[in-house]
């Protein structure tokens, strides 16, 4: 009886022992269904701890750690971004999505059992998924930041009544680029939210165009010639140009542009078509007619030149090379020598002209415009090996005879009109001209200087005489503009 009376109690202490465990089972898994409800406690979404949380209020909070503002520090000013200005938003749909898959992914029994052992899964962690409008915070930046706080640069001024310029003062302006990205990490922090813009500096700039075209007017007005002037300039760097025709304080159209009197500036259309017609093979004697060209200006030269090209034809050829750069208005129809024929008459839009007369040279004409042009062409070859006259002459002209040209330039050195204005030492590859009544002077060259190359043409006109005394200063105050303009004063 003893025996049976102790199996009784074992059994009931089994059964009241199997009861509590289900019970703590159930209690556990409860506990367990509860909390996988909720995010893991390790749990981070967009860098925002959310364990313990459900859905909604996870969502809740990465919207309100987001929407604080951006503090940025910009000189002394202090301003707050907020971040709905530039089209911020969470995509909380996509984030909790993965959130969950993590939550909810894994085995329910599995993670019991790592429940009931205490055992903690790897630290999840959700990244951020937002976006901006990159176009909305440049534009933020600019009109709302830069357009305030910036101190932008002072351009250099002429100082009037004289070729100089004052030097311009550098500017501090906001580094755009750099403050995106800098703006772009902080919206993506939720605690590093303050951020501090530096500002870059930003050189003095060059007058506008505008201004030098004032300058050089004032100049011709002041210079007491009161004949046609006729400049254009061309900044090779840019491609921007002037281009005027002034004359007793007034403006003439310069479409089209004015014929003139070519003078000896049409030794480089000849000097092109020798290159032209030899294929850039220049024999020593060819070299040494080229060089008593350009340099000495010698007609006997000149015609010797163009009789090589073609005995009878070689004025018309050099006009036709002219025209096959699309250079209509420049000319030559006759030898130098004393008693030549005339070969043609040419009837351009320039000597058609009604408005303006400078009693051109019959047989020998051009434009400062199509004579900028010309030395344009050869800058461009020589630099590159490309420009109209490769692409017109292939296999006639090439880089290193266009390099070639502009030695030939170099050595016409007068030291006067354009050259006058200018530092010795600096290159100028010109040519220079004026008729045998001096009514007509002319200067066409390409100038390189520290601050950039350029070309520059002016060509003058006087119905009576064109005083040496006159046009030489004027043309080495026009071409010292020119030159400071690109070479301004340091502050």
């Amino acid at each position: 009886m003893r025996l049976r009376g102790s199996s009784l109690y074992l059994r009931g202490v089994s059964l009241v022992f199997i009861f509590l465990t289900a019970v703590v089972t159930v209690i556990q898994v409860v506990q367990y269904s509860i909390s996988r409800a909720n995010y893991p406690p390790d749990m981070t979404i967009g860098n925002v701890p959310v364990g313990g949380l459900d859905p909604q209020s996870a969502a809740q909070r990465l919207l309100q750690v987001y929407a604080l503002p951006v503090e940025i520090h910009y000189g002394d000013a202090t301003i707050d971004l907020d971040p709905s200005l530039i089209g911020y938003q969470l995509d909380i749909e996509s984030m909790l999505a993965a959130a969950d898959l993590q939550r909810t992914g894994a085995s329910f029994w599995g993670g019991f059992w790592d429940y009931l052992w205490n055992r903690r899964s790897p630290t999840r962690q959700i990244p951020l998924v937002s976006s901006y409008s990159d176009a909305r915070l440049r534009a933020y930046l600019v009109d709302e930041i830069s357009a305030r706080y910036d101190q932008p640069p002072t351009p250099a001024q002429p100082i009037p009544g004289t070729a100089n310029f004052t030097p311009g003062t550098p500017g501090r302006t906001m580094d755009i680029d750099r403050a995106v990205g800098l703006i772009e990490s902080a919206l993506q922090s939720p605690d590093q939210r303050t951020i501090i813009l530096a500002s870059q500096s930003t050189a003095a700039g060059r007058p506008s165009l505008e201004t030098l075209q004032i300058l050089l007017k004032q100049l011709i007005d002041q210079s007491g010639f009161d004949g046609l002037v006729d400049l254009y300039f061309l900044n090779l760097q840019t491609q921007e140009n002037i281009h005027f025709a002034y004359q007793d304080g007034q403006d003439i159209s310069v479409n089209p542009d004015i014929a003139f009197t070519a003078a000896s500036t049409i030794k480089i259309p000849i000097m092109i078509s020798v290159f032209r017609q030899f294929n850039s093979q220049i024999s020593a004697d060819l070299d040494a007619q080229l060089f008593d060209m350009i340099a000495h200006s010698q007609l006997e030269a000149s015609d010797s030149l163009m009789a090589a090209i073609d005995t009878g034809r070689g004025p018309l050829v050099v006009t036709e090379t002219m025209q096959k750069l699309g250079l209509d208005n420049t000319f030559i129809a006759m030898y130098f020598a004393p008693g030549s024929i005339p070969l043609q008459h040419y009837t351009t839009p320039a000597n058609s002209r009604l408005d303006i007369n400078t009693d051109p040279d019959t047989f020998v004409q051009t434009t400062p415009s199509e004579m900028g042009v010309l030395l344009e062409d050869i800058y461009l070859c020589a630099q590159t090996g490309g420009g109209s006259l490769v692409a017109a002459f292939p296999g006639q002209i090439d880089q290193a005879a266009c390099q070639q040209m502009i030695q030939y330039l170099q050595e016409d050195k007068l030291g006067a009109l354009i050259q006058g204005g200018v530092p010795e030492g600096t290159i100028v590859a010109h040519k220079h001209g004026w008729d045998i009544n001096m009514n007509q002077f002319s200067d066409a060259g390409i100038i390189y200087t520290p601050g950039g190359n350029y070309i520059l043409t002016i060509y003058v006109y006087h119905p009576v005489q064109a005083l040496w005394d006159i046009v030489s200063p004027l043309y080495a105050e026009l071409s010292r503009a020119v030159y400071n303009y690109f070479n301004l004063p340091l502050q």
